[in-house]
């Protein structure tokens, strides 16, 4: 399994609506991805307009491959992407 973490700001005037896009992508375009486990996302308290996404995979490539070259990924970046403040910041993680 490997864990993506991706720090996301968004423009300040835009959270709700943010949030509200995020649960949506989440349930209409993650489940369809080959290897995708589960996702969760934070809100940052002392920069309330940055969020993390963490996202578990089977696979590294389940991620950078499978889903990023994807159909899937164009609809999840129409649903969020108009959002960010800028291009967000993505790595990956192996359990310790």
């Amino acid at each position: 399994m490997v864990l993506e973490i991706a720090f996301v700001e968004v423009l300040p005037e835009n959270h709700l609506a943010f949030e509200v896009a995020v649960i949506k992508a989440v349930k209409e375009v993650l489940p369809l991805a080959k290897g995708f486990i589960d996702f969760q996302f934070h809100k940052g308290i002392e920069q309330s307009n940055t969020y993390t996404f963490h996202i578990n995979w089977e696979t590294l490539e389940d991620h950078t491959i499978g889903f990023r070259e994807s159909d899937l990924f164009v609809k999840w970046r129409e649903t969020i992407g108009g959002y960010f403040a800028k291009p967000p910041i993505v790595e990956h993680w192996n359990p310790a």
